[in-house]
């Protein structure tokens, strides 16, 4: 076995463990390693020559998340920010732990942590894939259930903050999927507003 395939091994071995549990198809996930498989997919389709960082990256982006509960930060804006600095750096850190275990170079280990940490947006196109990726992965699998839980304004604003995420690459890719009516009628909503 070389050694992405080794890593992947390993980060899809923890993500099992996830407490949270999700039914997609009719088939039982732990949460964190569906949304990792799913994340690693979109982003080769984004990126069909991804570089081996990007892909590391993308199946170790959100590793052990569950470990770090939100409920151990304040309430509010500025509690739910400090949570995810935290938790990059813990994911960062924790696929860093990962890639050494299997014999990566430094160089190759602290590309993957700039990628999970989302260095330098805008300017890095790696980075920005992996943010479309996690977008359309939002887009997917979470949005039509969180549109039951919130409501109209705040589903608008969570759609607008997401397109602004984007590049075109990745909004074209989410004017492609299949959603709700609802789901529709709420992106309608959110572009025509912006």
């Amino acid at each position: 076995m070389n050694r992405l395939d080794s890593a992947f091994e390993l980060f899809d071995t923890y993500n099992r463990r996830s407490p949270e549990h999700l039914v997609h198809d009719q088939v039982d996930y732990p949460a964190e390693y569906f949304y990792a498989i799913k994340l690693y997919e979109w982003v080769k389709k984004l990126e069909p020559e991804a570089s081996e960082s990007l892909l590391l990256a993308s199946r170790s982006q959100h590793i052990g998340r569950w470990e770090i509960a939100r409920t151990s930060y304040p309430d509010g804006r500025l509690g739910y920010l400090k949570w995810r600095s935290d938790l990059g750096r813990y994911h960062a850190g924790k696929a860093s732990e990962i890639l050494e275990s299997v014999g990566y170079e430094r160089d190759v280990i602290d590309r993957v942590k700039q990628i999970i940490m989302k260095q330098r947006i805008k300017a890095d196109s790696e980075v920005q894939t992996m943010e479309n990726a996690l977008c359309l992965v939002f887009l997917e699998f979470q949005y039509d259930d969180l549109i039951a839980k919130l409501s109209e304004e705040k589903m608008i604003d969570i759609l607008r903050k997401t397109w602004g995420k984007m590049s075109d690459p990745g909004r074209n890719m989410a004017l492609s999927l299949n959603y709700s009516s609802d789901g529709i009628s709420l992106i309608q909503k959110a572009l025509k507003e912006d």
